[in-house]
């Protein structure tokens, strides 16, 4: 019998598309490093997928690029040809046969992507501002052209996630990548309309969302989900400040997204800067959208407790990532009453009862802290 504290969690959700989720859970995005040389999807991320699919309303895959020198990581699976869309459909498929959306995150890494994955060496960006940590190259400004080519490819991947299966697509303006170094003062410096002021710097984010929507509505149905998921604030000076996002945020309100994604460490972290407001970065955040737009929040939710708080912040879907690594039936121990059984700690003995692929497991294993009991 399911506890009567958490029920939120397991009623079902109307997305402003008329969509159904069966729940309020969604499996947050996180990249895997699993996929194979080519760029298609491997057996084992297929494996780690369906362990996990079960449970949630909805399943936002790992980022995949748009154009070639957007791949930002070894091991992450492709999406900018055509010849992609039989790899991209078996993930689909995979997702979609536990009973939950599937949605394909997109992405480009502009400055975050290796210099030795890009081809030639050619790190590109909003402007030629590195990314401010050691080893990182310095990239070349993209030239106008470039930047409308890459918003057609955002579109192209999109009518690939369509013809390949997908529910629908997050666009990725989050975590320091492409999108978000063209809203960032930090890292975009451009004097022609892509940058400069507020307003500007929002040219390159809204574009690719609007070239998305047109695309759904020139393939699919109006059931095909559009997100956007975004980062609050930057560390850097300039950089992205919540006055600055909370003028983001009100722009992709008036999209007529099916959701925000607010990617955050921590669900109830606070400002750091741009306003004079104690809440958490999510609370004042779904003050702003209102009713306009659902928001997932996410960040270091382990237990069903810390879920049930987090949805009682009046945020309608809450997004699940380090939790689903260490025990990928987490709903379904809230399903059956068993929420005292949720697993909290990684157990470094059951990487093959936990269907992680080994590239995953070794980056959890060499990144102590990411997940709790590491």
């Amino acid at each position: 019998m399911v506890n009567e504290k958490y029920k939120p969690l397991l009623e079902p959700f109307e997305l402003p598309n008329g969509v159904q989720l069966k729940n309020r859970v969604i499996m947050a995005p996180m990249t895997n490093y699993s996929s194979n040389s080519d760029g298609t999807v491997s057996d084992d991320e297929v494996n780690y997928y369906i362990h996990r699919s079960k449970g949630v309303s909805m399943v936002i895959t790992a980022c995949t690029y748009v154009t070639p020198n957007g791949q930002g990581f070894p091991g992450e699976f492709a999406g900018h040809t055509d010849e992609m869309i039989p790899s991209l459909r078996r993930l689909a498929t995979a997702i979609k046969d536990e009973g939950s959306k599937a949605i394909l995150q997109i992405f480009h890494g502009g400055r975050q992507v290796p210099a030795d994955i890009a081809p030639n060496g050619d790190v590109v960006s909003a402007s030629p501002i590195a990314y401010p940590a050691e080893g990182k190259p310095v990239p070349r400004e993209l030239t106008e052209a470039e930047v409308e080519d890459i918003i057609v490819d955002f579109g192209q991947t999109t009518r690939r996630a369509i013809e390949a299966g997908y529910d629908g697509v997050e666009i990725h303006g989050a975590n320091t990548y492409l999108i978000q170094q063209f809203f960032s003062p930090h890292s975009n410096r451009r004097t022609d309309r892509f940058g400069g002021s507020l307003e500007k710097r929002l040219t390159f984010p809204l574009a690719v969302v609007d070239e998305v929507q047109r695309i759904v509505k020139e393939h699919a149905t109006t059931s095909f989900i559009v997100g956007y998921r975004f980062s609050p604030e930057e560390p850097e000076t300039p950089g992205i400040t919540m006055s600055d996002t909370l003028v983001l945020i009100d722009e992709l309100s008036n999209k007529n997204l099916e959701y925000l994604h607010v990617s955050l460490m921590d669900f109830w972290s606070t400002p750091k800067r741009g306003i004079e407001d104690t809440r958490s970065r999510i609370e004042i955040i779904q003050e702003a959208v209102g009713d306009r737009v659902p928001v997932i929040g996410v960040g270091s939710i382990y237990t069903a407790a810390d879920a049930g708080n987090a949805l009682a912040s009046g945020i309608p879907l809450i997004g699940l990532g380090r939790g689903l690594l260490i025990d990928p039936d987490w709903v379904q121990k809230i399903e059956q009453g068993r929420e005292e059984e949720i697993v909290t700690k990684l157990d470094l003995d059951k990487q093959q009862e936990l269907v992680m692929p080994t590239p995953l497991w070794n980056r959890i294993i060499n990144n102590p802290g990411w997940v709790p009991g590491v």
